[in-house]
């Protein structure tokens, strides 16, 4: 069996339970592999301490989770070291894709990853990583990172595991689909692997592996079990800003049609089956406490529908005292979707609102979600007696002051049960990203990318001044009335 150590480059300050973690340790143990996780996200002096930052401007609610949360002092870059010494792996991998997408950093895992396995000492075995950069730049991705020996471009679980076997066999990997590598100074691009069309060929997912300070969030105030969760992968649509474009790119979902969306998206979309869900649900309750599950999937509404009614039954006819979060559009809420939503024990729905402006939205992001529909929406969970929270972003390219304002005038009217605002963020390989390059807004390939904590824009009509500023303030601009 190969030995592999998974890192979790989390430099939020607060528990991420990353969803590639967990597809990845499954499938590896399920086939006899060695699997141990460094985890990185209480380390006080690698940290941001977002869930601080986004109490204080007031996207989060105040709770005690700080209070309840000790971070570890010691020095992040020689605890790896010891690990690594003590466990000897043959792999090193850092970071992957999932329906996490983007969020809670998935995008940057892969820059910070390398900040750490680039002090280690003493190890023989092979760097390997994937992820969404290395997906949409991996010539560029490994020249800037010289140290890691092979990408995965795309998903990574299967070809992980077929790697990790070729190391156990004393076998060449350089013929393995998927992966990109330089060969005496030549830059070598396999063909890519096939998509993931079953999620239930790599469940059950591994949750074990993570320590468990990692369950524990903040969550309307309260302090809760939760973990981070995917039903399906794929978003029908083509929002010209989302790193999904990149994926979808990848797999050669390239051809869209006029309203936004992908075409063949039947063949792009993929779900796990209701009893695989199901029993991945009811063990994460029973073995770990776990009360909130935050699906990260992309649009949660666009989910076989059959899968999800079959759910609901299970999770209807269950003890379980659990809630879900979950996203999707504005669009798929009506009267009979809410009442699936009830039956599946939804407690808040996350919409993306971004801007105010439909003409920008169409134009400018190609995405097609219209104010009297997103209005319609956020009434009708209101009168169903569910959370909503908005999605707001500032600092596209082209967006100036007055169309913020716009959005916080937007939000007075939604009046959302929470509002949380991020810093529009360049992903490398989407169209908005190429524009805002080509305009001179931001690097080629803009680094350090945190639209939480950060914006990175060089345009001087809406500094990165101004946006701190609307950072800031925009929940209590909202709610005071006064813009």
């Amino acid at each position: 069996m190969a030995k592999v150590l998974l890192i979790n480059p989390n430099k939020w300050g607060r528990g991420i339970t990353h969803i590639w973690i967990a597809s990845h340790s499954g499938i590896l143990k399920k086939n006899n592999h060695k699997v141990k996780l460094f985890d990185s996200s209480f380390y006080l002096n690698w940290s941001h301490l977002e869930n601080k930052y986004n109490t204080d401007n007031k996207q989060y609610k105040p709770s005690n989770y700080n209070k309840i949360i000790n971070y570890n002092n010691k020095n992040i870059y020689q605890e790896l070291n010891n690990l690594v010494l003590d466990f000897q792996p043959d792999i090193i991998f850092w970071s992957a894709l999932s329906s996490h997408i983007h969020g809670e950093g998935e995008y940057v895992n892969i820059e910070n990853g390398y900040e750490l396995i680039k002090n280690i000492d003493h190890f023989n075995g092979i760097f390997v990583t994937g992820g969404l950069q290395a997906t949409a730049s991996p010539k560029k991705t490994l020249e800037e990172m010289n140290k890691i020996n092979y990408l995965i471009m795309g998903e990574s679980e299967i070809v992980l595991n077929q790697l990790a076997n070729r190391i156990d066999e004393k076998r060449s990997i350089n013929d393995l689909n998927g992966i990109c590598y330089f060969e005496k100074n030549n830059f070598m691009k396999n063909i890519r692997q096939r998509i993931i069309s079953n999620l239930d060929d790599i469940s059950p997912y591994d949750y074990s592996i993570f320590p468990n300070k990692n369950f524990i969030r903040p969550y309307n105030g309260e302090v809760v079990n939760a973990v981070d969760f995917e039903l399906s992968r794929g978003c029908i649509y083509s929002c010209a800003y989302c790193v999904e474009t990149v994926i979808q790119d990848y797999y050669g979902f390239n051809e869209k049609s006029k309203n936004g969306a992908i075409k063949n998206a039947k063949s792009y979309l993929r779900n796990k089956s209701a009893k695989i869900a199901y029993e991945e649900i009811s063990n994460l309750y029973y073995n770990h406490k776990i009360e909130l599950f935050r699906c990260q999937d992309t649009n949660f509404l666009t989910i076989d529908r059959k899968m999800l009614n079959e759910l609901a039954i299970l999770i209807e006819e269950s003890n379980l005292e659990i809630k879900l979060y979950i996203e999707t559009r504005p669009e798929g809420i009506n009267s009979k979707s809410i009442e699936l939503l009830k039956k599946l024990k939804v407690d808040g729905v996350g919409m993306g609102v971004e801007l105010s402006s439909e003409e920008f939205r169409e134009d400018e992001l190609n995405r097609y979600a219209s104010q009297s529909k997103t209005i319609e929406a956020f009434r009708l969970l209101k009168e169903a007696n569910i959370k909503r929270t908005s999605y707001n972003v500032i600092g596209f390219p082209g967006q100036n002051e007055e169309s913020i304002k716009n959005t916080i005038k937007f939000n007075q009217l939604l009046n959302p049960d929470n509002i949380t605002v991020a810093f529009y963020s360049p992903y490398q390989g989407t169209d908005v990203q190429k524009k805002g390059s080509d305009l001179g807004l931001f690097n080629d390939k803009q680094i350090n990318v945190d639209g939480q904590l950060r914006s990175t824009t060089k345009d001087s009509k809406i500094s990165i001044k101004i946006l701190e500023y609307y950072k800031k303030n925009f929940n209590n601009l909202v709610r005071s009335n006064i813009v």
